[in-house]
């Protein structure tokens, strides 16, 4: 059996005007939760951090990008794996480590995965804020506000 990586990428995906910066949040869909997060995604055998990236953006989004566009948050967040997931690793394995990233774009529609994802929406900081449920996505948005200023 081959378990997944305790590796894994989050890219805030994140727009601007001269009026305003908006993020793009997308929704898992129910059967895996039903809330909104930013692009996620566990790092591939033989991938980097950045390559996943990249290839979890294009997948999650239909946004193409390359790795001289992501901008390294300095961030990694540390957390433990959901029990319903634990299955998926190696015996003993119990916290995953995400790295975290952001990419700027043009604001367009995403192409959403209807099999990972039901909803997409650009939304402005506080809304992100109050609307994403996990504390390491709440983080890496953060992190992105500080370095943007």
């Amino acid at each position: 059996m081959s378990y997944k990586q305790p590796r894994s990428v989050q890219v805030v995906i994140f727009t601007e005007t001269h009026a305003r910066r908006e993020y793009l949040l997308l929704r898992r869909v129910a059967g895996h939760g039903g809330f909104w997060q930013s692009v996620t995604g566990s790092v591939e055998e033989g991938e980097t951090h950045a390559q996943t990236a990249v290839r979890e953006v294009r997948e999650e989004t239909g946004i193409l990008c390359r790795e001289d566009e992501l901008i390294d948050l300095g961030l990694t967040n540390t957390f433990e794996i959901a029990e319903k997931w634990l299955p998926k690793y190696a015996p003993g394995v119990t916290h995953n480590e995400e790295v975290c990233f952001a990419l700027r774009v043009e604001k367009r529609e995403a192409r959403i995965d209807p099999s990972e994802h039901d909803a997409s929406i650009w939304v402005d900081y506080r809304s992100a804020l109050e609307m994403l449920f996990w504390e390491s996505n709440k983080r890496a948005f953060a992190a992105l506000a500080r370095l943007l200023g």
